[in-house]
């Protein structure tokens, strides 16, 4: 992984070391054997794939509710990471179910977990680890997954969260053996995953998420949607700046064309990729699909021009949600994904106008929503009509006021 000490790795493995070694100290004399093994010194953990300055412990307060887990303890949740107990397979690597409780130890909550394991020989590495604790560390928000601890010992980085019933968005869209999503849970997932991109692009020092998408959004059981994965998170602009240059990250068919052409990254970059989950949510289909015609293969490109037409716009929305929406909620769902998927980045709205335009799409009128659904069949040739509404209240001058549809 090679030797890293930025400030942030320094005060995330700063804090690691500390707390370890007042968890052991208490347990001093209660496990001699256990001590010996867990308990390691500043000269232990700097081996190459971990950092080696210790200076700087000046950010070690934003993580003090992490609990810096042992790998002994890791283990015994997962029963040795045993086969039966993954939950699923990314490019960090392999995620297991556990269990935290007392037995773990003294003093901890009951509760399910989920454990990432980093893959050593995985594309993504222990930078990628170290940005989610960072982010994870100190964020708190009802729609971001919780980061409950981590593990950092010799070569090994594990991150223990809380577990989420329901997995992925991912599967609930696209897997044919789960029941479909009603209007009404896809309207509250989209409303919830905004607010989760609202809250980090508002945040103090605002964040960028980078890799927004369906396999990246968990349900828990009342399907409340929360955003995982920051492992590609980048804090954004600052001050004068307009864009974060970076390296291309992301995942094909969510990311944003500007960053994708010239690697400017701005919170704009994850409105896109929002417009291609809200598609996804509102057509069933997956925003890369090899397996239709090959007009239909990258579904931004097969939809967005129905999105402007009133006589094709309700032949994309998912046949599976036959009678659950009203014409007019569809309408408004069209019109927003239309606009957050502009080729201009300063026409896309800003994430808090998404969430104020999904508010009301969220509840389902079945009386309504029967009638007007039928309504479409017999719609007549004039066109949609996204037009600006002038009381709009996107705050960039170059922003189009539709994200504000009422």
């Amino acid at each position: 992984m090679g030797n890293c000490g930025t400030r942030e790795e320094s005060a995330v493995v700063t804090a690691h070391v500390q707390v370890q070694q007042l968890q052991f100290s208490q347990l001093a004399g209660k496990n001699s054997s256990s001590e010996k093994k867990h308990n390691r010194s500043f000269s232990d953990m700097s081996d190459p794939s971990t950092p080696r300055n210790f200076a700087d412990s000046s950010n070690i307060a934003i993580y003090t509710d992490v609990i810096a887990f042992t790998l002994f303890e890791l283990e015994t949740i997962t029963k040795s990471f045993r086969s039966d107990y993954v939950l699923g397979e990314g490019g960090f690597g392999t995620v297991y179910k556990g269990y935290i409780d007392e037995n773990v130890r003294v003093g901890l909550k009951s509760l399910p977990v989920a454990v990432k394991v980093l893959n050593k020989q995985g594309l993504q590495g222990h930078r990628e680890w170290l940005t989610e604790v960072k982010f994870l560390g100190q964020l708190r928000h009802p729609n971001l997954v919780k980061l409950i601890g981590y593990c950092c010992e010799d070569d090994h980085r594990l991150l223990v969260y809380e577990f989420m019933f329901r997995g992925s968005l991912e599967n609930h869209l696209f897997r044919k053996t789960i029941a479909p999503l009603p209007w009404a849970e896809r309207m509250m997932i989209a409303h919830g995953a905004a607010k989760g991109l609202a809250f980090l692009h508002n945040a103090e020092k605002p964040v960028i998420y980078r890799d927004f998408k369906t396999s990246n959004i968990l349900l828990d059981s009342d399907y409340t949607a929360k955003l995982s994965d920051f492992g590609l998170a980048k804090a954004g602009p600052q001050g004068d700046e307009t864009h974060v240059s970076t390296r291309v990250m992301g995942t094909y068919g969510y990311a944003a064309p500007e960053y994708v052409m010239t690697g400017h990254l701005t919170v704009r970059s994850d409105v896109y990729s929002f417009g291609v989950v809200l598609l996804e949510l509102l057509t069933g289909r997956k925003s890369i699909d090899k397996t239709r015609p090959s007009k239909e293969h990258s579904l931004v490109d097969w939809v967005r021009p129905k999105l402007n037409d009133k006589r094709k716009l309700l032949q994309i929305i998912d046949p599976r949600l036959d009678g659950q929406y009203s014409v007019k909620a569809a309408q408004k769902a069209c019109s927003l994904a239309y606009y957050c998927l502009s080729q201009n980045p300063k026409a896309r709205p800003l994430m808090s106008d998404v969430v104020e335009t999904l508010e009301p799409l969220q509840e389902t009128s079945v009386l309504n929503g029967i009638s007007d659904h039928r309504m479409h069949r017999r719609l007549t040739a004039t066109s949609i009509g996204c037009r600006p509404i002038p009381t709009a209240k996107c705050s960039s001058p170059g922003a189009v006021p539709a994200c504000q549809v009422r």
